[in-house]
């Protein structure tokens, strides 16, 4: 009991920090004190890593050698918000030392503009490592999910093989020659699942908004367009935007290229992007868009609305996400979310495991809105 109750008050005593009110009593040696002192930097009032290069390395060092790399991302992160280290990732030996991870990516991305050339190849390096490990995660179960998708969503009736009949369509298109006596269907009309096509059989545009609250989406928008952008069935655009517009599909091939031709952190004008978006669509009735905006817009509001409801009713089918993240859906304007929802445009927060199912959904025009009540909290 004694070692169980020293255990407890060691525990307290790294959560509260130390000093006189913390009441366990309890000093720190080795281990306990690198990380504790690790904590004080970013956390306690007298803290901080001032504006010193090295000394932010060993902090970087301490603290990967102290926590797991889930701890060591968000300690990073709170470090970057709380101690205005920003100016520090300038430094390449800073980007070597970091651990990379989606809000670094971003954070460098919204520094792209002022990178000096010293640090441009540590900076691409870090957001290359991390694009590479969100397409190991990612990029194939997008291609495996929508390329099911587009099989299902063709029909025929005549399927060459067994493994190409839709059974449940088949036995509902067949029920009147079911045989009591038999307990049996006679199928006398097939339906199956075409085979894969090698024609464009459906446009996605991703429309992805660049303003500064959007950046972990901009880069996961990244990954899954160049993901989708490899299928020949699609036709995969891209455009960024804030206050202007940047067709970035020529740069789908290479999903880093493509993040480095964003600029994060200017204004928003929706209804702008959207009428470049709808001059990229030829075929109405088999295209998605996909938006991906807080819709907090800084363009004219009625036309933005205006527009939406034009593009639904040439059938384009139009999602929007308010976030493609791991942390739920941010701020974002109610307003426009609702009016999206008034005309049967869905707004919601998506988180990237979940898009390749909601790809597939949106490919064979399932009801988006349902899916969002079985996938979304």
């Amino acid at each position: 009991m004694d070692q169980d109750s020293d255990e407890r008050l060691r525990r307290w005593r790294l959560v509260l920090g130390g000093g006189a009110a913390d009441g366990t009593g309890v000093g720190l040696s080795g281990a306990d004190a690198r990380a504790d002192g690790a904590l004080a930097a970013v956390y306690d009032r007298e803290g901080g890593l001032g504006a010193s290069a090295p000394k932010v390395a060993r902090w970087l060092g301490d603290i990967r050698g102290c926590f797991p790399s889930t701890v060591v991302q968000v300690m990073q992160r709170d470090a970057i918000d709380r101690l205005d280290l920003t100016r520090l990732l300038l430094e390449p030996e800073m980007l070597e030392a970091v651990e990379p991870d989606v809000h670094l990516v971003g954070t460098l991305l919204t520094l792209n503009r002022v990178l000096p050339d010293r640090a441009r190849e540590s900076a691409r390096a870090v957001v290359r490592s991390v694009v590479d490990g969100l397409e190991r995660r990612l990029a194939g179960r997008t291609r495996a999910a929508v390329a099911g998708a587009l099989d299902r969503s063709a029909r025929t009736r005549r399927p060459k093989r067994a493994a190409d009949i839709d059974w449940d369509r088949t036995i509902r298109a067949n029920l009147r020659h079911y045989l009591p006596e038999r307990a049996t269907v006679v199928p006398s009309r097939l339906v199956g699942y075409a085979r894969r096509e090698r024609a464009v059989r459906r446009e996605v545009v991703l429309c992805v908004d660049q303003s500064g609250s959007m950046a972990a989406s901009v880069v996961y928008a990244g990954v899954f367009g160049a993901a989708l952008a490899s299928m020949r069935s699609l036709r995969t655009s891209l455009v960024a935007f804030d206050t202007a517009v940047a067709d970035l599909t020529d740069r789908l091939r290479d999903p880093v290229e493509l993040l480095f031709g964003t600029q994060l952190g200017g204004g928003t004008d929706i209804n702008r992007a959207l009428a470049y978006a709808q001059g990229l669509i030829t075929r109405p009735a088999g295209s998605i868009l996909i938006l991906i905006s807080d819709l907090f817009e800084g363009g004219v509001r009625e036309e933005m609305l205006r527009r939406v409801a034009a593009l639904t009713q040439a059938g384009v089918q139009v999602i929007v996400l308010l976030a493609l993240s791991d942390e739920g859906a941010p701020s974002y304007d109610h307003d426009n979310a609702a009016a999206l929802a008034a005309m049967g445009v869905p707004a919601f927060a998506c988180t990237p495991d979940a898009f390749p199912d909601l790809m597939a959904a949106a490919i064979e025009r399932r009801d988006i809105t349902r899916w969002v009540e079985r996938h979304t909290t």
